[in-house]
């Protein structure tokens, strides 16, 4: 099986500013970590769990990248 590997870690508090100027919103939050995120026009809704201090695990943003069409490699610097 093959690792999918990025260059850096992100952040909760990261991957939230990136989809705020992605033009996603903060519709509700359920308990103290899970976010959930709608956009104007596009008929989803994106799930981010975790404090805004954690570290994101690779199966959560590839997850956050299909529920949004996000790429998030494009952002790692």
């Amino acid at each position: 099986m093959k690792r999918l590997l990025m260059k850096r870690v992100f952040k909760v508090k990261e991957i939230i500013s990136i989809l705020i100027s992605e033009g996603w919103y903060m519709d509700r939050q359920n308990g103290t970590s899970h976010r959930q995120f709608k956009h104007h026009t596009i008929r989803a809704t994106a799930t981010v769990n975790g404090k805004l201090s954690d570290n994101v695990w690779i199966e959560n943003l590839k997850s956050i990248e299909r529920q949004t069409g996000i790429r998030f490699k494009d952002f790692a610097d």
